[in-house]
């Protein structure tokens, strides 16, 4: 297998069926990545360990996804100068809100990229990381481009489908 150049990091195991939608993502390009847990509060010395060496290791985005105090994302971006992309998971009682506010409220000089709570989020996530690698490699422009031409072919035609005029 290509060595890996996305990293997809979860705060607990059970986010593993939230995450996988990146992993999809990052299949349909054909993106190679990785995936593995890590905790900010249960881990974090695992947690600093992987950030810290993500670029030696060939990756060049990381997207993390982490629920309830959500700061995995903010860890793992104070550890490296990588692009980093939050994915605030719904497992609380806050329904996402809490992972969300965690997520997105980071102190200046230290970006993340915030996606939306849950699958669309880590959807989307999985795409911005093309979208990222794709400003170095042409391929995979033009394929974001057919992509969403494929979106706009098949919302045209949920549309005939629907249209009674």
């Amino acid at each position: 297998m290509e060595n890996p150049q996305v990293g997809i990091v979860m705060g607990s195991a059970s986010d593993r069926s939230i995450m996988a939608e990146a992993g999809e993502i990052l299949k349909h390009f054909k993106v190679p990545y990785e995936m593995t847990v890590c905790s900010a509060h249960r881990s974090p010395e695992r947690t600093k360990e992987y950030a810290r060496t993500a670029s030696e290791r060939g990756l060049q985005v990381i997207i993390a996804g982490a629920g309830g105090a959500a700061h995995l994302a903010g860890v793992i971006a104070a550890e490296t100068v990588l692009p980093v992309i939050g994915v605030p998971i719904d497992s609380s009682p806050l329904k996402g809100i809490d992972a969300l506010l965690a997520t997105v409220q980071m102190p200046g000089g230290l970006p993340v990229a915030t996606m939306a709570v849950g699958k669309a989020g880590a959807k989307n996530a999985g795409i911005l990381a093309v979208e990222i690698l794709a400003l170095g490699r042409p391929e995979l422009h033009k394929q974001l481009g057919e992509y969403r031409q494929e979106m706009a072919r098949q919302v045209e035609e949920a549309a005939k489908e629907l249209d009674t005029g």
